[in-house]
Formats: structure tokens, C-alpha cells, sequence
């Protein structure tokens, strides 16, 4: 099982999840790499079982490299392709969700989401993480690991 771990990041937040869901998937012999949005080669995307995407809440939802991003997966072959996602947010009711964003595309291109997106919280503008999130999202890498080799 291949895996590519997607993600944006603003302030460095967003790319700690991305690297600790990346090392628990790779825990789990998951073949996870981990690339930024504006670094994924679009025609390897077929070589990869599973997509792992995420990106900070900006304004209740994608930032504006996400929103290209999910724009140019639209073109890929990505259909049946096993999915997850996640964001990093302010912990807030009212501070909406990329991850759940990123979800609804996945599911429009017919990507098979394996767990519902989780949200990674920052306790300020520019962060840092929450206490402890790391080690979560690692622990949420481990547990995709073992869903899709179910």
C-alpha cells in the first residue's frame, strides 16, 4: 500500500500533522511520502493507493493554495482512490473547517473516505499545536495503516 500525505501549511502547524500522520502510516508499512500542495506531480498520483490530504482553516475554510489545489484534482485520476482528511484549526465553534472541505471534494471525485477528517488545534493565529497533537495524529496514521489493509 502506497500512500501520499498532502498537505498545505502557513505558519509550520499543518506540516507537523501531515509528518506525524506520515510516520504513523509508515509504522504500519503504509509506504507513506509527504509533500506539500505545491509539490505533488499530479500524473504520479496513480501510483499511490491512498491520499492523506490537509491544509489549514483560512476564513472558515480552504486557504487559497488548498482551493487550487482541490481545483487541479478535479483533472487527476483519482476515483476509488482511499482517502482522508484533516486541518488545523482554532479551538472555536465558529472557526469552521478545511478538513471537512477537503472531504466534500473527495467524495464529488468519488474518492472512498476511510474515517471522517479530524481537526489538529492551534492555540493561536500562528500556533503552536495543542499539547499532545502530534502523538494523536501519529496514532490516527497508525490506525489508517491497519484500516486499509483490512
Amino acid at each position: 500500500m502506497r500512500t501520499l500525505v498532502i498537505y498545505d501549511s502557513m505558519f509550520g502547524n499543518t506540516e507537523k500533522v501531515a509528518k506525524a500522520l506520515a510516520s504513523g502510516l509508515n509504522e504500519q508499512e503504509a509506504a507513506a511520502d509527504c509533500v506539500k500542495t505545491t509539490e505533488v506531480d499530479f500524473d504520479n498520483l496513480r501510483a499511490y493507493e491512498m491520499l492523506v490530504i490537509g491544509g489549514p482553516t483560512h476564513k472558515l475554510g480552504l486557504s487559497e493554495s488548498m482551493k487550487t489545489f482541490t481545483k487541479r484534482l478535479k483533472d487527476a485520476d483519482v476515483k476509488g482512490k482511499k482517502a482522508f482528511a484533516f486541518d488545523t484549526k482554532r479551538e472555536s465553534r465558529f472557526a469552521g473547517s478545511a478538513g471537512k472541505r477537503i472531504e466534500q471534494k473527495m467524495k464529488q471525485r468519488r474518492m472512498h473516505v476511510v474515517k471522517a477528517h479530524a481537526s489538529a488545534i492551534v492555540l493561536g493565529r500562528e500556533g503552536p499545536l495543542k499539547e499532545g497533537t502530534e502523538e494523536q495524529f501519529k496514532q490516527i496514521g497508525i490506525e489508517l495503516g491497519r484500516l486499509v489493509q483490512e
